[in-house]
C-alpha cells in the first residue's frame, strides 16, 4: 500500500450511494498507520521551508498553527475510535475529488516516499468531513491582522473569495464562509 492508493480508494468508497463518517475513517486511519514520525518530521521541515516565504510578523504563529493542526492531525486520526454514523455529505466530497487529486500530485515531489501529499489529504478530508471545521483553523492570522473566525456555529474566513478563481486552492473544499464586509 503506497500513499498515492488513498486516491483509488477514495474513488471506490464514492461508489457508494451513501458514506458515513465511520467508512470515511477506516480509509483515513489506515493511511495515518502508514505514516511514520520520520515522515512528519519531513513533512515538519517541508513546512518550515515554505514558511520562511510568510511575513515575519505572522511566520510563528502561521508554523504554530499548521504544524499543530495538519501534522499532529495524524495522531488525533489514529486516536479516533468515536463511532460517527452520520453521512457526509456525497455531492461536497464527489465535488471535492479532482481538487484534492490535483493536489496530492501537486505536492509530490517526486520523491515516491513523500508522505506530505498523503498527509495534506488526510488532513483535508478529516478537518472537512468528520470535525466539520474550515481547513486554516478558528484563530489562523492573515496579512491585515484578519483571522478565521466561528459565530454560532458558522466559519468565517477572511480571504476566501480571494481564492475563487483558482481553481487549485483548498479553499473551495473548506467549509468557511467568506467573512463578511472584508
Amino acid at each position: 500500500m503506497g500513499a498515492e492508493d488513498i486516491l483509488k480508494e477514495l474513488e471506490k468508497l464514492m461508489d457508494n450511494k451513501s458514506i458515513s463518517k465511520n467508512d470515511l475513517m477506516v480509509i483515513l486511519k489506515e493511511y495515518a498507520g502508514i505514516i511514520s514520525p520520520y515522515d512528519l518530521m519531513m513533512a515538519t521541515a517541508r513546512m518550515r521551508e515554505d514558511g520562511k516565504y510568510v511575513q515575519s510578523q505572522y511566520r510563528e504563529k502561521y508554523l504554530e498553527i499548521y504544524i499543530r493542526y495538519f501534522i499532529m492531525r495524524m495522531k488525533e486520526v489514529r486516536d479516533n475510535n468515536n463511532d460517527m454514523n452520520e453521512s457526509i455529505d456525497m455531492e461536497v466530497l464527489y465535488n471535492s475529488f479532482p481538487l484534492l487529486k490535483t493536489t496530492f500530485e501537486k505536492e509530490r515531489l517526486g520523491e515516491n516516499d513523500d508522505k506530505f501529499p498523503l498527509i495534506y489529504v488526510i488532513t483535508s478530508l478529516y478537518t472537512t468531513f468528520i470535525l466539520e471545521e474550515p481547513i486554516h483553523p478558528v484563530g489562523s492570522e492573515f496579512p491585515g491582522n484578519l483571522k478565521v473566525t466561528e459565530e454560532k456555529g458558522n466559519y468565517f474566513c477572511p480571504v476566501k473569495d480571494n481564492q475563487k478563481d483558482n481553481p487549485n486552492a483548498i479553499c473551495h473544499l473548506c467549509l468557511a464562509e467568506q467573512t463578511p464586509n472584508i
